[in-house]
């Protein structure tokens, strides 16, 4: 029996989250769990990256992130299912699994999807562009 359920979402992909939000609500329901859902907002990478940013740029991103999940939430999760919101910042795969460590979480169910073409033309224009 799971009691905390994290559920990261791509906020920027919603189509792709259906199935995940489905089961992770189905679950949630039958065993009254609780749903952390969990957006991540990336960080540069580089110190020298965030410099063509006006200051503020990380805060502002953050406050959107956290409108944008709750009203992603609200569509999507029955009022009647318990719901934690974390937007965390950084790298995505770390920030959800410090998170779902720190809300003790015994269940993460999370969206993937298969590349299509235009990840890997996408990719290859990169490379391309980089000799």
């Amino acid at each position: 029996m799971y009691t905390d359920i994290m559920l990261p979402v791509d906020l920027g992909q919603e189509a792709v989250q259906a199935k995940a939000v489905e089961t992770a609500v189905g679950l949630a329901k039958s065993m009254g769990a609780r749903l952390h859902v969990i957006t991540v907002v990336p960080d540069f990478g580089m110190s020298i990256v965030g410099g063509f940013f006006p200051e503020g740029h990380e805060k502002a991103a953050m406050a959107k992130a956290t409108e944008a999940l709750h009203a992603y939430t609200a569509r999507v999760i029955p009022s009647d299912v318990p719901v934690q919101h974390i937007v965390g910042h950084g790298t995505i795969y770390r920030e959800i699994l410090v998170r779902a460590e720190r809300t003790k979480c015994d269940l993460i169910v999370m969206a993937s999807h298969r590349p299509e073409l235009q990840d890997y033309l996408s990719q290859c224009k990169r490379i391309v562009l980089r000799h």
